[in-house]
């Protein structure tokens, strides 16, 4: 859409002018994959080589993505229980924070790893790392308030270690990269690489910044590069999953609220191992990322999968994550705005179709329907937010609320002698064709 190209376009520009960005490279992409791309600025300064979107830039803590996923992967196969203290599985960890907590940044773990690790940019090893959990210090209660800690991932990457019994680099490679093709992420730079610049407050002098190399130990917490192409086909998996990654089922899990950020406004939240960002009516996800000389976002409407990838070669201002929020909308909005024509299908299977219609329970009225694809049932002038049911069958009579109203209960289908439908159990309430009193 040429107005849409023109607008995101014109987003990025001023945002790379606005913010002094030696370069910056975007990406939108929908579930036909990039429908827009643009870099600009200087990929390197001092020799005036012009930034395109084959650029790679560091990602920093969107890598925590990556790691989540790792986890989840090793839990999904049954080697890992979220629920289960972290020294379940490295025993060097303090008793208390859980896997899931960890994931959530509800561990109460210090930020850091011990050390300064950002003044001396010499992270720890291996057994530096193991050694200083002695020291480091549990600054909250497990469970009890949102604290992000670079630790905490740190550990997880550990986790993943000791599970697999491989290197981190290895697993995140043969198990998550490969598979979805994503061939310009990686642990170490892939030429050509945008490098990264301090620009000060009172001048426009890009000072090159220092390189900071993670170990394969704390790689996990924040070590990738990448390209808004790869990362734009991250977000897409973070919409949709991937038969060979992950299922969308644990995805949905990943992505649903662990803890609120901000308690009295509710606008940014975090899943396991994700950001959740509320603007409006519209909850996305993704994560940010900073790295000397880079900041990173990834945004994706899980919706619509509809997303966004920044990456900048400065290390301040650039404020990634809203701007690939900014570009995310502009796509949504653009696209609600194209409003797609409506086209009869098949119709329910044979099987559902006489579920179809009307029923009632408790004097309220509700309507089951099949649409998309989908067998639903709707709780009319219910709650905005919690009054669809959307039913997974199980057995012949027999079906689970896989999403939305009282998810995980079952609705059973009773039936006279003659095999007609005689009512419902949605949730053990009874459910009849005629309205009736409690």
């Amino acid at each position: 859409m040429p107005d849409l190209d023109a607008q995101l376009d014109r987003i990025l520009r001023v945002a790379q002018k606005e913010r002094r960005l030696p370069s910056v490279s975007a990406a939108v992409f929908t579930e036909e994959g990039v429908v827009w791309s643009s870099a600009l600025g200087l990929a390197d300064v001092e020799t005036g080589e012009e930034a395109t979107p084959k650029h790679v830039y560091r990602i920093g803590s969107i890598t925590k993505t990556f790691t989540a996923v790792c986890v989840m992967q090793l839990r999904d196969a049954g080697q890992v229980d979220l629920d289960a203290q972290l020294r379940t599985y490295i025993p060097e960890v303090p008793p208390g924070p859980t896997v899931r907590q960890a994931l959530a940044h509800l561990s109460g773990f210090q930020r850091e790893p011990p050390g300064e690790i950002w003044e001396t940019l010499t992270p720890p090893n291996r057994e530096e790392l193991l050694a200083g959990l002695e020291d480091a210090e549990q600054v909250l209660a497990p469970g009890t308030v949102w604290h992000y800690s670079n630790l905490a991932f740190a550990l997880l990457g550990e986790l993943v270690v000791r599970v697999s019994d491989t290197f981190y680099s290895a697993y995140l490679e043969l198990n998550v990269l490969a598979p979805l093709g994503l061939w310009r992420t990686s642990i170490a730079a892939i030429e050509p690489v945008a490098r990264g610049y301090y620009i000060g407050p009172w001048s426009d002098a890009a000072t090159l910044e220092p390189e900071l190399e993670l170990t394969e130990t704390t790689a996990a917490l924040g070590q990738l590069w990448s390209t808004t192409e790869d990362l734009a086909l991250w977000g897409a998996f973070l919409a949709a999953g991937h038969e060979d990654v992950l299922a969308k089922a644990t995805l949905d899990e990943m992505t649903r609220v662990q803890a609120m950020v901000d308690d009295a406004r509710w606008t940014v939240g975090w899943g396991l191992g994700v950001t959740l960002y509320r603007r409006g009516d519209r909850v996305l996800t993704g994560h940010g990322g900073a790295m000397p000389g880079y900041l990173a976002g990834l945004v994706v409407d899980r919706a619509t999968e509809t997303g966004a990838a920044v990456l900048s070669s400065a290390s301040t201002g650039a404020r990634a994550e809203e701007l690939a929020l900014d570009l995310t909308e502009a796509a949504i909005d653009a696209t609600e705005a194209d409003v797609a024509l409506w086209t009869p299908d098949a119709g329910a299977p044979a099987d559902l179709a006489p579920l179809l219609g009307t029923w009632w329970v408790e004097g309220s009225e509700h309507v089951m329907r099949y649409r998309d694809g989908r067998l639903e049932i709707e709780l009319i002038g219910g709650p905005v937010g919690r009054s669809v049911s959307v039913l997974a069958q199980e057995a012949t009579d027999r079906f689970r609320i896989a999403e939305g109203r009282e998810h995980g209960e079952v609705v059973r289908v009773v039936r006279d002698v003659d095999g007609a439908i005689a009512k419902l159990y949605f949730a053990t309430y009874p459910m009849a064709r005629e309205p009736s009193s409690f």
